[in-house]
């Protein structure tokens, strides 16, 4: 089972463990490696430490502070307080009465991308935060203020009020090979500036998680704390943000997983300029090729998309698509796995005239399409993005009918959570099903339930549903 985004606790334990054996070896001696009698290898080990040198000053620490609240509990409407304490008895925490939630801190990286204070990292970082400061390694800090945050990616820009900042290099993520060195920089558990290093370990590894990124798995001892912090190539070159980690213990386990910095840096000029991301978007349901697909489709390999229903006045209609395709290239572009097309689809601004290679009736055509908006871009973005519930005091979006089918229900994703709705105990991630005994179909839906003085609100949360009555204050706004 993939692990979910990397903590952000800002907690430090450590314990020292006995060190059995170490043989120290200069970083710039060469090692020989006997293959034989006769044989005789030199290889040089890699140097980090004019990369550090250089780089070390343009990664940040980043503390995420999240204020103390009261969150009303909403219980059960209509059920008898005094009937808690059936769930109590059970072991099913049961109260009625408000809650005091302390403040909460979390710590993470990011670095530098523009010398006035433009800065890079996680959006789980930067989420729910109600205060930012950023630490740079000559101890500065700075209140950080966030442009803009894509959760679909994990990208977030923040920005602070300085000048003349250490900046460091972008790479090309693309140019990343297989077995070559990298190495990390960031706080892990709150410990700036460590640095860490290994070798890429898979390149474009999708994870169930993340429809649109491919990211670059290493062996580099990532932790809590890495998040948003950059990854080097041996050039001293940024190729990736440091985002997961697979672990059954909540630590490193030889597996992290990084965001291109190709696709990163696309998403930030968009953070940046327009405070959202706007997605490409074709407007087809596909699925994975078997083996047996393959065949039927007299395909070589089991690689492609195949179509299974295209949707009505979609850019994929207009362009002669249909069910039964296989999409085997996007631009040129090979799609190896159904989960490719998602990725570079995304990755193209709307409008954009692009070329499709389909297998149609076991054989090969050209198809040219223009790529659409996606009606359900993500909307969460920073300050730019608008109210999903005016009143309530959150922001949103309706779920895309992918997500739809795998929280098997249809509402309203929240992104973004105000004080007022923070204090009747919404969250980001909940999703309003219903308001009123009405399903939430549309941001439009949940604002004209709110323009009464109460409102019923079903939400589902983890998988389990809650009810949430809300009384608005006479001087709210409807």
């Amino acid at each position: 089972m993939f692990a979910s985004k990397i903590a952000r606790s800002a907690t430090l334990s450590l314990a020292v463990a006995a060190v059995i054996s170490s043989i120290a070896v200069p970083a710039t001696a060469g090692v020989t490696i006997f293959g034989g009698s006769e044989d005789k290898q030199q290889v040089q080990l890699p140097d980090f430490v004019k990369l550090v040198e250089d780089n070390g000053p343009g990664v940040v620490n980043i503390q995420m502070i999240r204020n103390a609240r009261t969150v009303e509990n909403a219980g059960i409407p209509g059920l008898d307080p005094r009937g808690a304490e059936i769930f109590r008895r059970f072991g099913i925490p049961f109260d009625f009465g408000p809650q005091e939630i302390p403040e909460q801190r979390g710590t993470g990286s990011g670095f530098i991308v523009s010398s006035d204070g433009i800065i890079m990292t996680n959006a789980h970082v930067v989420e729910g935060a109600d205060e930012l400061i950023v630490r740079l390694t000559d101890k500065r800090e700075f209140k950080g203020k966030v442009l803009g945050s894509d959760k679909q990616t994990d990208i977030a820009v923040i920005k602070i009020e300085a000048k003349d900042l250490p900046v460091l290099k972008i790479g090309d993520s693309s140019k990343l090979k297989v077995g070559e060195w990298v190495a990390a920089i960031g706080s892990p558990f709150g410990l700036d500036n460590t640095v860490t290093a290994g070798i890429v370990s898979a390149l474009s590894r999708n994870l169930p998680s993340d429809q649109y990124v491919p990211f670059i798995q290493t062996d580099v001892a990532v932790n809590p704390g890495n998040s948003g912090g950059p990854l080097f190539n041996m050039q001293g070159e940024v190729v990736g943000i440091n985002s997961q980690i697979f672990s059954t213990s909540g630590g490193f386990m030889g597996l992290s997983f990084a965001i291109p910095i190709d696709l990163a840096m696309q998403i930030k000029d968009q953070l940046v300029k327009d405070g959202r991301v706007t997605r490409g978007y074709v407007g087809v349901y596909i699925q994975q090729i078997t083996q047996e697909l393959a065949d039927s489709f007299a395909l070589k390999t089991p690689e492609g998309a195949l179509v299974t229903k295209v949707e009505k006045g979609s850019p994929a209609e207009k362009a002669g698509l249909k069910a039964g395709d296989v999409i085997t290239e996007f631009n040129g572009k090979k799609i190896t796995s159904s989960v490719s097309l998602p990725m570079l689809v995304s990755s193209v601004r709307p409008g954009t005239k692009a070329e499709l290679t389909v297998i149609r009736d076991k054989k090969e055509q050209k198809l040219s399409i223009t790529i659409g908006t996606n009606p359900n871009s993500d909307q969460s973005a920073g300050g730019a993005a608008k109210e999903s519930g005016h009143r309530l005091g959150i922001e949103g979006r309706i779920l895309t009918d992918e997500e739809s089918r795998e929280a098997d229900t249809t509402g309203l994703l929240i992104t973004k959570v105000g004080k007022f709705a923070a204090s009747i105990g919404l969250t980001p991630g909940d999703i309003i099903v219903s308001a009123n005994g009405k399903l939430v179909k549309s941001a439009e839906d949940l604002q004209k339930a709110c323009r009464e003085d109460k409102v019923l609100l079903l939400v589902q949360r983890d998988g389990g549903r809650i009810f949430i009555p809300v009384r608005f204050d006479k001087d709210q706004k409807k």
